[in-house]
């Protein structure tokens, strides 16, 4: 989702350095890469590459405990320890902005102290509730989910309850305990910074833009400042790459249509249970449509002859075929979008983070239905298949909300485009940034005014009431004088 961004920048004639650990084929001349070591998540956290199918289970605080803390201090020291990324920093270079992905990687946010340059973050994942704190972006808990917690009614009072929860308790850690990790990693590895250096909580807070991998068309409508901008989908405007012959053929002669199956990279299909795998197996038997699966090994036993299995498969570019009549998928974000805008229908299996918001989305606005693992079974996976494949309603909303999804005033990578170079030309553009940032937390929410608003009412009601209790009582002494004297 990010390589288009500079991959523009770099078109539309600026000169563009990308740290990365994805070499491009043939990017422009005027594209340059700084290679990071290329090092998975298993290998710098620690321990083998575990089943993910057995995270299912893990609740949001446990996996952010188990993979999200201590893989976003691993994988950022990854990047500032790679030989190519030291060689850079210890390079003079003038930059008019720097664009970093918010996930877990703070400590280059420098860069922008470094360049002494405007930054703006993006985001492949949506919102992002940490950093609608910092910038006082309206939070609206009620509505909005916290983008790693899955809650089955998020609209009810449990609900509610355990998004607020949850929002606090990843904020807190991130500030008080991540943070200076992150801090830790910038002294060790980034000298010669101009003083004085800003906290890294700083830098983000007075960041100049946040482009959002979300889009009101499909994702909960919420406020957003000037400066926090969706760009959802901004990947799937432009098409660089044909099917390989063999796969358009197989779509192109598949009369029945196709159900595309991929759990995404980090969810290997070849890893289900015995059970389950054969579950599949034995429903994709019965369906007359052509079964594209992504299957980690060459070969898969006992395959039916309507199945066709890949190591690996051109997602985006499948999804567009015309003869995709259904995606099974884990949920996550990017093949979610890339379904949306295809008008493909759904059926999502969540193992972790934000995938079962984006399922609950898609089954709300009636184009996708929720398979949890646990009910995986030949009876369960064949009614919903069979549903899904044969009421027209499901592919009548899919193609609804991709009609909304793409109906904009700018394409998504025009509007990133078009706000990131906004940033450019006015030199960071501090007045479309909230200047309620700087005001403390009691400030910005009015609490010290509603506290003093109510301590004069206190004062006011408790003076009118002791002088009614005083002049009560001065009239029943009057009262009782009188009575005495007529006795």
């Amino acid at each position: 989702m990010l390589r288009p961004i500079g991959l523009e920048l770099a078109r539309r004639g600026h000169n563009v350095t990308v740290i990365t650990a994805n070499k491009e084929d043939n990017p422009p001349p005027n594209y340059h890469e700084v290679m990071v070591d290329d090092k998975k998540i298993w290998e710098v956290i620690g321990g083998e590459r575990p089943n993910v199918f057995t995270m299912v289970q893990l609740s949001a605080e446990r996996f952010h405990e188990k993979i999200l803390w201590n893989g976003g201090i691993a994988f950022t020291e990854v990047t500032l320890n790679s030989t190519k990324v030291k060689s850079f920093l210890k390079q003079d270079i003038k930059f008019d902005l720097v664009i970093c992905e918010q996930f877990f990687q703070e400590a280059l946010y420098a860069l922008a102290h470094k360049y002494n340059a405007p930054l703006a973050l993006v985001t492949t994942f949506g919102n992002c509730m940490r950093h609608n704190i910092l910038v006082r972006n309206p939070l609206q808990l009620a509505t909005t989910v916290s983008e790693f917690l899955d809650i089955e009614e998020p609209g009810s009072f449990w609900g509610r309850l355990r998004n607020l929860y949850f929002t606090a308790y990843e904020f807190l850690w991130w500030k008080l305990w991540y943070m200076e990790k992150q801090e830790d990693l910038v002294k060790k590895y980034m000298f010669n910074l101009p003083q004085p250096v800003p906290s890294l909580y700083e830098i983000q807070k007075n960041s100049s833009l946040i482009l959002l991998n979300s889009h009101f068309s499909f994702d909960a409508p919420m406020a957003f400042l000037p400066n926090v901008v969706e760009v959802g989908g901004l990947h799937l405007i432009k098409t660089e790459k044909d099917l390989p012959k063999d796969l358009q053929k197989l779509l192109d002669e598949s009369h029945h249509g196709v159900v595309y199956v991929n759990f995404g990279s980090n969810v290997r299909s070849n890893e289900l249970p015995v059970a389950k795998r054969d579950a599949f197996l034995n429903v994709f038997r019965k369906l007359k449509q052509t079964v594209l699966w992504k299957w980690e090994d060459d070969s898969l036993k006992d395959a039916p002859s309507n199945l066709a299995v890949r190591p690996w498969l051109p997602q985006k570019e499948i999804l567009a075929h015309p003869n995709i009549k259904l995606f099974i998928s884990h949920g996550g974000l990017i093949g979610t979008q890339e379904a949306i805008y295809n008008g493909i229908p759904l059926i999502g299996i969540p193992i972790y983070a934000d995938q079962f918001n984006n399922l609950l989305l898609a089954e709300e606005r009636g184009f996708g239905k929720i398979l949890q693992f646990q009910d995986i079974n030949e009876n369960r996976l064949e009614q919903l298949i069979n549903d899904v494949l044969h009421n027209k309603t499901y592919a009548d909303n899919a193609k609804v909300v991709s009609e909304r999804f793409k109906d904009r005033p700018l394409n998504a990578l025009d509007t990133a485009m078009y706000w990131l170079e906004f940033v450019i030309r006015y030199k960071g553009a501090e007045f479309i940034k909230n200047p309620a940032r700087d005001m403390t937390w009691m400030g910005y929410n009015m609490l010290d005014v509603y506290v003093c608003i109510l301590i004069v009412l206190v004062c006011a009601v408790s003076i009118i009431l002791y002088a009614v209790l005083q002049i009560t009582h001065m009239l029943r002494l009057k009262d009782f004088s009188k009575q005495k004297k007529m006795d």
